[in-house]
């Protein structure tokens, strides 16, 4: 039995569930498309459908409660988004702050919620 605060993925084969994880570790700052199941950073965005347009950008927003401080920051609520456009031009930002690759792993440093070990 799991406590509180437990949440759980589930669903058929091909609905999409590790684009949950993949989505997670993108926004924490993987750098390897081959990680996130691709050839190039591109294939993160939605290339089309037979009855939906490809979309120029993707992006995720990944909110974290740091009522406990775990984050070295004085907010009690952290959003941490990454942005990539078709052209190769990444973003990040913090609470809706711009911010480099740098800053998000130097949020998430020496807490054990990075999303790769870094070099």
């Amino acid at each position: 039995m799991f406590g509180g605060g437990v949440t759980g993925v589930i669903g058929p084969n091909g609905c999409g569930k590790t684009n949950v994880s993949d989505a997670i570790r993108w926004v924490m700052g993987e750098q390897s498309a081959r990680q996130l199941r691709g050839d190039s950073m591109e294939d993160v965005i939605f290339n089309g459908s037979p009855n939906r347009k490809p979309h120029g950008m993707a992006e995720v927003h990944l909110t974290f409660k740091n009522d406990r401080g775990i984050l070295p920051t004085e907010f009690s609520e952290v959003t941490v988004s990454r942005r990539v456009f078709r052209s190769g031009l990444s973003e990040y930002s913090i609470n809706k702050t711009p911010c480099r690759l740098k800053d998000i792993r130097d949020l998430f440093f020496d807490t054990g919620m990075a999303a790769t070990p870094i070099r």
